[in-house]
């Protein structure tokens, strides 16, 4: 009896120490992002933050015990994007973040939830409406309807009463690339100014497939006679743009961009004096953010993230580079712990339920996802997102919220 007392003992001690052996096997979590290519620079950086959420989860003990390996392809065109989840889907890979670009991530969305995997977007504003939203597709970062809806509110509610204008006698005009990104935006700002009642001088849509014509959108823009511009571009054609529009001295009033153009550094690099007094909407970088807005927790985690990102990649974290690692440690330290299992379906289960109140991440963002089947499925509503200025050369600061401004709203004569 004493001998089957040990074996049993020895047997179960066995079982346990498999467990634990079992329990230390990484997590394969599969990033699909444009490393390299035209949008390589801030697909690299959102990369980098995720690859500094990895980090400070690992440092941590990893999730339940089990570190997260990374396993990331470059994915420089939305063409590529299917065949990269298939890849990691044959590697058997079930979890992917991505993407920066919003271009790449609508099909890396679709055939993710096609193939029954989660995929997490961590940057792109784009529509992703399609395939498995809210069931296992989920964005942290805010979609580009809010940020066209906060571009026109901000023109109306905060700028044109410094300005001395009754934001009903401007005329609105909105120009946008015509691909899932620019439309998207867009839509979110020609919603707005319908909803308002405010004049509409045009929609002004061009292709980015060919070299577009920036001089004859520019020309039409001013045919239109506007007071606003709002522009939903990339950079290059975004600086092109505004350069055509100072060149023809539009007699714009205001001009705010977004994310993949007026917010970027270089494009105030490229610009110089004349981007001064633009506007853009967009989301915030670790150096220009208002600490204060933070929670307490989350400015500690911000300092540690930053921190860490500069020794590795030495720079501060941009705004991809911050919500890259906001939306990656929102996965790895405040979702999956919280699943019954390391599968996406257990795993979009405990995203659902999962709150976060807003300021309580590093970028200023909360978590509570829209329900499948809404308008929102799968859009985390409690997403961050800032108005920005360019307040001299070379020189942003983030004028909007109160909350996480760091500087007043300045209203200075544009260029045009």
């Amino acid at each position: 009896m004493r001998r089957l007392a040990a074996v049993t003992l020895v047997l179960a001690m066995l079982a346990m120490l498999a467990a634990c052996s079992k329990g230390r096997d990484p997590i394969v979590v599969g990033a699909v992002y444009p490393i390299s290519g035209p949008a390589g620079e801030g697909g690299a950086e959102e990369f980098h933050g995720v690859q500094v959420a990895v980090d400070l989860i690992n440092r941590g003990g990893g999730i339940d015990g089990r570190p997260v390996e990374l396993r990331a392809l470059d994915v420089e065109t939305p063409d590529a994007a299917g065949a990269a989840i298939e890849q990691l889907a044959s590697q058997g890979v079930r979890l992917v973040l991505g993407s920066y670009s919003s271009t790449i991530s609508r099909p890396a969305a679709d055939t993710a939830a096609r193939l029954g995997m989660l995929f997490w977007e961590t940057g792109a504003v784009g529509d992703m409406t399609g395939r498995g939203a809210g069931d296992l597709v989920f964005r942290m970062a805010p979609t580009g309807a809010v940020l066209g809806h906060s571009a026109v509110s901000f023109i109306a509610d905060e700028l044109a009463p410094k300005l001395g204008r009754d934001p009903s006698t401007l005329r609105f005009a909105v120009a946008n690339v015509d691909d899932v990104y620019g439309d998207s935006v867009a839509r979110g700002a020609v919603d707005e100014i319908g909803s308002r009642g405010l004049p509409f001088a045009g929609q002004f849509r061009y292709s980015i497939v060919a070299k577009p014509d920036m001089a004859a959108v520019a020309r039409d823009i001013k045919a239109a006679s506007p007071d606003v511009l709002f522009v939903s571009a990339y950079l290059q054609d975004g600086v092109d743009l505004w350069r055509h529009i100072v060149r023809l001295h539009v007699p714009l009033v205001a001009s705010i961009g977004t994310s993949s153009s007026f917010c970027m550094e270089d494009f105030g690099k490229e610009l110089g004096t004349s981007a001064v007094g633009l506007f853009a909407s967009d989301k915030p970088d670790a150096d220009t953010l208002n600490r204060d807005g933070l929670a307490p927790e989350a400015r500690a985690l911000l300092d540690r993230a930053n921190a860490t990102y500069h020794t590795r990649f030495h720079d501060d974290m941009t705004a991809p580079a911050l919500s890259g690692f906001t939306a990656a440690w929102a996965l790895f330290h405040d979702v999956m712990p919280g699943a019954s299992a390391m599968t996406p379906a257990a795993i979009a289960t405990a995203a659902r339920a999962a709150r976060i109140p807003a300021g309580g991440l590093p970028n200023g963002s909360g978590v509570d996802f829209g329900a499948p089947g809404t308008p929102d499925a799968g859009a985390n509503m409690r997403a961050a997102s800032v108005i920005w200025e360019w307040v001299g050369v070379e020189q942003r600061a983030v004028v909007w919220p109160p909350r996480f401004s760091t500087a007043a709203i300045r209203p200075i004569p544009l260029a045009a």
